[in-house]
């Protein structure tokens, strides 16, 4: 069983309210990894050294907004390293640095919620892969505890506020059923700016916008749309979905998975720039291990670099699947990195082909994601 079918066979199938659950005191501050105007995961260092095709390099700073028009309310891929079926609600560095490597940016335009969750473990999801079926790991309490969070969040901090939903994987799992069961459909769609659904197969008919995953909920056009979804998988472009993917692929003929690319949200550019912000240690680790990003250049003491030029990609429906496809223009004759690390790999090297670059989803296009969203700020934000 792969780790994706592990993590779908762990997740939500029924609201059947676990033996003896009882949900976590949200109003702990230690629950949550990132509120606004605190010392937290949230508020880190992550200034960015853009380093251009001949080398040379500049620093860009991150700027933390002052007075947000907006909210963002995240919730994590698949981290915790605890060695039980799901993890414990106290945050470990794995928390820590996923926040740092795909959350933290966003209080550049909006005010960051970010909870604790009981999730599904990297320890179940490996028992998991390697032929245990009864872990005991319970998605279905780890989405309690998600729309608890969401429900605490509304009725302690949003007083009408405008948000937006950014969720990764097992996240993005959480946070689809979330939409699906309380926001779809319903007057606080009319509230939600947008809901960031990245890494995992959202679904839609082949001939409509909406009817797979949410029945009113569809892909954003652009930063006028609200109530809308910006869903993608990634993989390299020259290594599709291999036959049988799990991502990019919904196993029905009549639903497709969303892309929409957040670098050319109407779809109409083709392969166009991304806008990337790339860590220079990595964030997971089953990455690979990233070399010299300039050869024989200074060392890079930013935790991000930015490599204008370097990557671009497009939405693909093909053979393969309904994917983000990314291209990687490096140039032997110039002395910055032709190329980046991000396909998940096993102990031993391995490259993992169905799960593509799952690991720098966010990443490829972070600073696209970030625009948009403040573009949505700007158009709607709260007075």
């Amino acid at each position: 069983m792969s780790l994706l079918a592990s993590l779908m066979a762990a997740g939500v199938t029924s609201l059947a309210q676990p033996a003896g659950y009882m949900p976590p005191d949200y109003d702990e501050a230690s629950h949550w990894l990132c509120r606004p105007g605190r010392e937290d995961a949230c508020a880190v260092n992550i200034d960015a050294t853009v380093i251009e095709a001949d080398g040379s390099t500049t620093i860009e700073p991150h700027v933390i907004a002052e007075d947000p028009a907006i909210d963002c309310f995240y919730v994590y891929p698949t981290v915790s390293n605890d060695e039980t079926p799901n993890s414990d609600l106290v945050a470990n560095d794995e928390e820590m640095r996923v926040i740092e490597a795909q959350f933290a940016r966003f209080n550049s335009v909006c005010r960051p919620f970010a909870p604790m969750y009981r999730q599904v473990t990297l320890t179940a999801l490996r028992a998991m892969m390697a032929g245990n079926t009864d872990t005991g790991a319970d998605g279905v309490m780890g989405y309690l505890d998600v729309a608890a969070s969401f429900r605490h969040y509304m009725e302690n901090d949003n007083d009408g506020r405008p948000f937006v939903l950014i969720g990764h994987s097992q996240g993005t799992r959480m946070l689809t059923q979330l939409v699906a069961r309380e926001i779809d459909g319903t007057p606080l769609q009319d509230q939600m700016l947008s809901a960031l659904l990245i890494g995992f197969n959202v679904t839609q008919p082949v001939d409509a916008a909406t009817g797979g995953s949410f029945q009113s909920v569809a892909p954003c056009t652009g930063p006028e749309d609200t109530g809308c979804v910006i869903a993608y998988v990634s993989f390299r472009a020259d290594a599709p979905p291999p036959e049988g993917s799990r991502f990019a692929n919904s196993g029905d003929p009549d639903t497709r998975v969303v892309c929409t690319n957040p670098a050319d949200l109407p779809g109409t550019e083709g392969n166009v720039e991304f806008d990337a912000y790339l860590n220079t240690r990595s964030a997971f680790t089953s990455s690979g291990v990233m070399g010299d990003w300039v050869e024989g250049g200074p060392e890079i003491e930013t935790p991000f670099v930015k490599v204008p030029g370097l990557l671009s990609g497009e939405c693909l429906d093909n053979e393969s699947g309904q994917y983000l496809a990314l291209t990687v223009h490096g140039d032997p004759s110039d002395p910055r990195t032709d190329t980046i690390v991000g396909d998940v790999m096993t102990p031993d090297g391995a490259i993992l082909a169905d799960w593509g670059l799952h690991l720098i989803d966010f990443g490829i296009v972070q600073g696209d994601l970030i625009d948009f969203v403040g573009a949505q700020a700007e158009l709607h934000g709260a007075d």
